[in-house]
């Protein structure tokens, strides 16, 4: 079975959530950017990883706004259930952007990075990293990938939402302007050419279900497949 939470941020904890012991040998958890533990590379962090990576069910990430590019690049990428991959440690996956997997019997599309909305006050190298935004030739690939899946996959997994739903989500809940990139435009068509079953974001923090397709999650834990929050 393939599991769906958000941002982890390096905080060991949520896998001391109660509801994990639910996931059985060969499962998989992905989690929707700014895994947070490929950070500094300290003998601690690898430490954790290494922990991590002996979890009986893989533990897959996507690539968010707050992660050690520089580091994250070090790792070989290697081919990993159809899709491109880097094995950091164990059953630990950094899934690439744009690219398909086949997970379970479903097959699942994933699109890290995204846009820091205060980038623009942030040093290079330093708290911000101009790698968190997709190159063109990354959207290239990842349109090619759906293309050549006649734009049928069963899950899309993104750290950012389509633009339509991002501005939802700000008028819906009435809270300050949020940053619009041009890659909530390029969500949005992939949203209008795909044919899909669940959209799974993480970058607004939020556990919110904008209908059956769309789902905000941050600390829900979603059975990938039904759509349901593990209790």
């Amino acid at each position: 079975m393939i599991y769906v939470t958000g941002d982890t941020h390096g905080d060991y904890s949520r896998f001391s959530n109660p509801r994990l012991k639910q996931l059985k040998k060969g499962d998989t958890l992905i989690i929707c950017g700014d895994f947070g533990f490929v950070w500094n590379g300290s003998e601690a962090e690898e430490k954790i990883l290494r922990k991590l990576g002996k979890k009986k069910y893989n533990i897959c990430f996507i690539d968010g706004t707050h992660e050690n590019f520089d580091l994250l690049k070090k790792y070989k990428v290697i081919d990993w259930n159809g899709g491109k991959a880097q094995q950091i440690s164990g059953n630990v996956y950094h899934l690439c952007r744009g690219q398909i997997f086949n997970i379970d019997g479903l097959s699942v599309f994933t699109m890290g990075g995204g846009e820091s909305p205060d980038y623009d006050i942030r040093v290079e190298s330093n708290t911000w990293s101009k790698a968190e935004i997709p190159t063109r030739q990354e959207l290239i690939d990842a349109a090619q990938n759906i293309n050549d899946a006649n734009g049928i996959v069963d899950i899309i997994i993104t750290h950012e939402p389509p633009l339509k739903i991002k501005g939802f989500l700000q008028l819906k809940e009435n809270t300050e302007i949020v940053r619009v990139t041009g890659l909530n435009t390029f969500f949005e068509e992939i949203s209008s050419y795909c044919k899909f079953k669940r959209w799974f974001f993480g970058s607004m923090h939020e556990d919110k279900y904008i209908s059956t397709t769309y789902v905000g999650v941050f600390q829900n834990i979603i059975n990938a497949q039904t759509g349901e929050p593990l209790r």
